[in-house]
């Protein structure tokens, strides 16, 4: 097979490649010319012949090395410069297509595939005079080319389009200038400008995250871009999403290092991140006294954003409840809901802590404005029941209150006061026998009392709001068997009571 006919038969399968690119569609039929006169023609044929390859397999990086060697070999062959401007445009970069189309149609003018090829990434980066130019050229050359004529055709109602964003944008039309906007970046995808304007239009909604995947893309779009960079990063900070903040003012300091912008706000950043990473671990730790300190740091480091005061606070509030300092994180949860009334966490947290105060109504009424957010939430879901149950016991007998100890108590102080209420309302201490009956009674709850609080298994159920010593509750059984109770709270000195529960 000829040299010719074989490289015009390997360019097929670059052809089908290309039109398989939404981006451009070329078609060409052309034969393979070498440039006389240029160094080692077989090593130059070989590095096109391997390239063309690569390019058919979507090899792209691969194809690249080759016709960047062919291209030092024989600098004036308009072919390879195609070639190596459709791998450029096959990988996302325009901008270095933009020269190679340039210097083909420079050797060959009459080359309409370039010319409509950069009119094409003229239009998309929003260079609409370059782009009408070199349309209008190839149909002065060949008046019947579809694809020129269609391009041509967008170009002046994407003007009127961006000239009518301007206006709107004046006017404060931000969701109708974002539409329009919209409809000519289909068209001009690779025009910062038009993302830059509608990235404004979101930032005035509201709409911070569309704005930040506006303003991303930018920083590819023009070279060295450290100033789209260092707005990502702001955008992000201000949002609350430090790390990714982060991210995109390191990308800022590799282009430069000393940035006037991008340098003060990293170590801001760095800063306000460390405390965070700080406070975390402590938490994780159970070490929440040394998190308040590091979270109140924070909070003195940036007092303005939001996102970063709530999250501070928000985190404060649980150290306090995990610290059981109920005036502390009733106050600090509190100040969370002022900023959020739907923050969960908050709700749970300040519930918790109510249910810790013995608060039982406002622990249900917390878990259930927290339930009604998110009925799907399980930890709220048992949460608010067990809240009721709490409730609900409070409202009936509370072993706590009988032996007047706190609900965190420890064994020793309920063993202290049940033997000081014991010695104190023991019957023998009365004379009268209605004196008797009601010391008699009132021994039997707090013998009751201690019975629970001092058996860890008895005493975690009634903390979940169920009365060990209730019938109803443990399914018509009496705990103190059938026959009734005999107990001697002195340990065999003194008498033995029966008592018969009731």
């Amino acid at each position: 097979m000829c040299s010719c006919a074989k490289m015009a038969w390997e360019m097929v399968g670059v052809y089908r490649l290309l039109s398989s690119i939404p981006l451009f569609v070329i078609i060409v039929n052309l034969q393979y010319e070498v440039s006389e006169g240029g160094a080692n023609p077989q090593e130059i044929d070989q590095h096109l012949k391997l390239g063309t390859q690569l390019l058919s397999a979507g090899q792209l990086a691969d194809a690249l090395s080759h016709f960047h060697a062919a291209i030092e070999g024989d600098p004036d062959n308009y072919l390879t410069y195609f070639r190596r401007a459709t791998v450029y445009l096959a990988m996302g970069k325009s901008r270095q297509a933009l020269p190679d189309l340039s210097k083909v149609i420079h050797l060959k003018p009459d080359f309409t595939q370039a010319r409509v090829q950069r009119a094409n990434v003229y239009l998309k980066q929003g260079k609409l005079n370059d782009a009408e130019e070199d349309y209008m050229e190839v149909l002065r050359v060949n008046p019947s080319n579809e694809d020129a004529k269609t391009q041509l055709e967008f170009i002046e109602p994407i003007r009127e389009t961006i000239s009518q964003t301007d206006e709107m944008m004046t006017q404060g039309r931000w969701n109708e200038a974002i539409e329009l906007l919209t409809a000519a970046i289909e068209k001009c995808v690779w025009d910062p400008s038009l993302r830059e304007k509608r990235a404004q239009c979101y930032m005035e909604i509201g709409e911070h995250f569309k704005a930040i995947n506006d303003i991303k893309p930018t920083t590819k779009m023009r070279p060295d871009n450290t100033e789209a960079y260092f707005r990502v990063s702001k955008m992000y900070y201000d949002v609350g999403e430090l790390e990714d903040s982060l991210t995109e003012v390191r990308e800022c300091l590799k282009l430069d290092p000393d940035h006037k912008s991008c340098f003060p706000h990293y170590k801001h950043a760095k800063k306000l991140n460390k405390l965070y990473e700080s406070a975390q671990n402590f938490i994780n730790e159970g070490r929440y006294q040394d998190a308040i300190v590091k979270l109140e740091a924070a909070l003195r480091l940036e007092p303005e954003i939001w996102a970063y005061v709530l999250r501070s606070k928000s985190k404060i509030c649980k150290s306090y409840r995990e610290l059981k300092d109920v005036p502390h994180a009733i106050k600090n949860c509190g100040e969370v809901l002022e900023m959020d009334e739907h923050n969960i966490e908050a709700l749970v947290d300040r519930a918790e802590t109510y249910i810790m105060a013995e608060e039982f109504e406002r622990a249900v009424e917390d878990y259930q404005k927290a339930h009604d957010i998110d009925n799907n939430l399980r930890h709220v879901a048992e949460g608010l029941e067990r809240a009721k149950r709490l409730l609900k016991q409070s409202q009936k007998r509370d072993y706590y209150k009988i032996l007047g100890v706190k609900r965190n108590a420890r064994k020793r102080e309920i063993e202290k006061a049940y033997r000081k209420l014991a010695a104190e309302w023991h019957p023998d201490n009365f004379r009268t026998e209605e004196e008797k009956k009601i010391a008699e009674k009132k021994f039997i709850e707090i013998a009751a009392a201690r019975e629970v609080l001092a058996d860890p298994e008895k005493r975690e159920k009634f903390d979940n709001g169920e009365d060990p010593l209730d019938p109803e509750q443990q399914g018509g059984h009496n705990p103190w068997g059938n026959h009734g109770f005999n107990f001697n709270p002195f340990g065999g000195q003194g008498f033995n009571f029966k008592f018969h529960f009731n």
